[in-house]
């Protein structure tokens, strides 16, 4: 028995292995079917009210286990659950235009776009690459030139070379600008596991799980991008009016009736500060600044001590009250710089009593994505509304920052702004923006640059906000709110304070959306429906079903005990390939199902060379442990062989291929993997087992058994 645990363990191991990464599939799954029917008895709920109540009865019970089962869980692809596929193109050949001088442009250069327009249609080749090619066949003979078009001064000016380049350079980041709105829609659209990726030159695709409204989505998808720049306005009268928030919805007393409910222990997190503690507290102040060179600032001011008014409470009665009495600033956190004091010197943390006592100066805010919600909720409502200035939006920040409690629990914790409704400047007048370093401090920076109009109108702006902040906002979503330093003219700009090269890069990408000049165009969409999905499912798994069936029978009656163990080792080849995927949130596909089934066949083809091996050394009259491991030893090179030639072919078509078959190469090489570690090693151990524990023959469908 000593002899046979590493290989028990060997055999049971991967099983255990297997289900331990599938759990998260199935309570998924489990749990689905419970919210569903929650959701079915908050429909037939007495009031509104009791129908809130259900829902958040779930969310308390199960939310956050139903939230990690899906992010673990395997993903069902488009033809299993019903979606949208969307294929776009981004219209580079209207980037070459656009980029054109306007009044250089002639019959010439629109007879070489027009013959581009027609090979490019019929072409995967770089759109730059087609353009030059009948700008040489047609425009060059007639002595024209591209500098006589294309104007981008400095290098670029020097030789048709540096032109072509700076036309791809622009051909690529139009793609990479398309990429990072879409993204951006997608995930303020609440689609969940969308995938959106770059396909050959100008392509880009969509898969939208869920997605039903293809109409809304069509829109979403296409409209321009909206890149404005707007004043910040986080001062003293915001904070006030968040106080008379705080005392209308005291007043009304249904906050908590009417408000989603928020995880406990992210609510917890913006609310555990000691609510009466102005003690001030420094921070590194992590704002942007928009500059052109340093500027000094003053001496920092000091938050006044006030009267209070929960004086003889202790620590706990003088929180609990402050709750009761602030529902509405407690969601978040408000940090306070005093007039006049520099950037780095905000007092963290700072709470006042009333409206009446906010003091003058700047505050930034900071609140939990969780949280969110419920502030969201709030702010829209039309009393509330009214409480807050009128010219006034608020806008969250595009990125949060990460932190953990003590337990190591990672929250996102975003910053969000009060900001002028009309915008100072949209993105039209942008003309370039460039990532790159400071020379003097080597940290990432961007430059931007505006044409003659955005030049005077970003001068004027400026000058008259000198110490303020100008938000960068893009499809209503604050990227950055740098602070200006000083007039800024000719409107070239440097915006520093990024953490790092992506988040520069990034940068670049938003400002440059603003002058998007290659629309995006949608050349091809599908719709699957959720019916059709379920169908594919059941289909999909009868087939599964079918094959294994067949194959496992057929090597139980030809290999007999020895066709058991190969079944044996096939099903925990199965669910290895599956657990696999749902280790790496792969996604399963119809075309995944049909590589699982190849893989059931390749799997027992592996067990079939190596018992007709063994049958063979058995017919020479060896014993059956020393035919088994002559089997197994010259079967293994012909088993590789396949195995490993059927892996590359995977590959090509993995990474040449799309969608559904990148799906069905990804099983079937991961299939392939299994596979060999299966059929090699644990259908060996299971001969290797049986005969430790004593017995003397193993029948691998001879007509008579033969001992060891």
């Amino acid at each position: 028995m000593k002899k046979s645990i590493g290989k028990i363990i060997l055999v049971i191991a991967p099983l255990i292995i297997s289900l331990f990464l599938l759990y998260p599939t199935y309570n998924a799954s489990k749990l689905e079917k419970i919210r569903q029917q929650y959701f079915e008895n908050a429909k037939k709920a007495a009031t509104p009210q009791d129908s809130l109540a259900i829902i958040e009865k779930f969310e308390k019970a199960y939310g956050e286990e139903l939230i990690n089962a899906r992010a673990n869980r395997i993903k069902l692809g488009l033809d299993l659950r019903g979606g949208m596929y969307v294929t776009l193109e981004v219209d580079v050949l209207k980037m070459l235009e656009e980029a054109a001088q306007r009044d250089a442009i002639d019959d010439i250069f629109l007879e070489v776009l027009e013959k581009t327009k027609q090979d490019a249609k019929n072409s995967n080749e770089d759109v730059v690459d087609i353009f030059k090619k009948n700008f040489d066949q047609i425009a060059r003979p007639k002595r024209k030139f591209l500098s006589d078009y294309y104007d981008f001064g400095g290098d670029a000016a020097e030789s048709e070379e540096k032109i072509i380049e700076k036309l791809k350079e622009n051909a690529q980041e139009s793609i990479d600008q398309a990429l990072q709105v879409i993204r951006q829609r997608v995930d303020k659209y609440g689609i969940s596991e969308p995938t959106i990726q770059k396909i050959g030159q100008r392509r880009i695709l969509l898969e939208l799980p869920g997605v039903t409204n293809e109409k809304e989505m069509r829109q979403l998808i296409q409209t321009t991008a909206r890149l404005e720049f707007k004043l910040v306005r986080n001062d003293e009268n915001l904070v006030a009016a968040f106080y008379k928030i705080d005392e209308f919805l005291k007043k009304e007393k249904l906050v908590t009736k009417e408000m989603p409910n928020i995880p406990p222990d992210t609510t917890k997190k913006s609310q555990e500060i000691a609510p009466l503690d102005t003690t001030k507290k420094e921070i590194k102040n992590k704002d942007t600044n928009i500059v052109n060179s340093k500027v000094d600032t003053a001496k920092k001011a000091e938050v006044q001590d006030t009267t209070d008014p929960y004086a003889g409470l202790s620590q706990e009665e003088k929180s609990k009250k402050y709750l009761e009495d602030h529902p509405f600033t407690t969601l978040f956190i408000t940090n306070y710089l005093p007039p006049n004091a520099e950037r780095t010197q905000y007092q963290r943390d700072v709470r006042f009593y009333n409206a009446s006592q906010v003091p003058k100066g700047e505050f930034d805010f900071e609140i939990f994505e969780d949280v969110w919600n419920k502030f969201e909720v709030i702010i829209n409502r039309k009393e509330v509304r009214a409480l807050l200035p009128y010219d006034i939006e608020i806008l969250r920040s595009a990125k949060p920052n990460i932190i953990k409690d003590n337990t190591g629990k990672e929250y996102k914790i975003y910053s969000f702004y009060a900001l002028k409704r009309e915008p100072e400047l949209t993105g039209e007048v942008i003309t370039d923006a460039i990532a790159t370093y400071d020379p003097t401090t080597n940290q990432p920076i961007v430059t931007m640059s505006m044409n003659t109009d955005g030049a005077e109108k970003w001068a004027r702006i400026t000058g008259a906000n000198i110490k303020k902040r100008i938000a960068i906002v893009l499809d209503n979503v604050v990227y950055s709110a740098p602070v200006v330093q000083q007039k800024i003219v000719g409107g070239n700009s440097q915006i520093t304070g990024m953490s790092s090269p992506e988040e520069a890069k990034l940068l670049k990408i938003v400002l440059k959306a603003g002058a998007l000049k290659a629309p995006v165009q949608i050349i091809e969409e599908r719709i699957v429906g959720p019916s059709l999905g379920e169908d594919s499912i059941q289909k999909g798994i009868q087939s599964l079903i079918i094959a294994a069936i067949l194959v496992l029978l057929f090597m139980m009656i030809y290999y007999s005990l020895a066709g058991v163990y190969a079944n044996v080792a096939v099903l925990i080849n199965v669910l290895l390939i599956v657990g696999i995927m749902a280790a790496f949130q792969g996604t399963l596909t119809l075309p995944g199902i049909a590589g699982i089934i190849l893989t059931l066949g390749m799997a027992v083809d592996a067990n079939v060379l190596i018992y007709e091996r063994v049958r063979e050394e058995l017919d020479k009259g060896r014993s059956i442990r020393s035919a088994i491991d002559e089997g197994y030893s010259k079967a293994l090179s012909a088993i590789l062989d396949s195995n490993i030639t059927t892996f590359i072919t995977g590959l090509i078509l993995y990474f040449l291929g799309t969608g559904p078959i990148q799906g069905f190469a990804m099983t079937l090489m991961i299939g392939i993997i299994t596979t060999l570690f299966t059929a090699i090693l644990i259908s060996k151990a299971l001969f290797q087992i049986t005969l430790n524990l004593g017995a003397n023959n193993i029948s691998f469908g001879q007509p008579k058994t033969l001992s060891a």
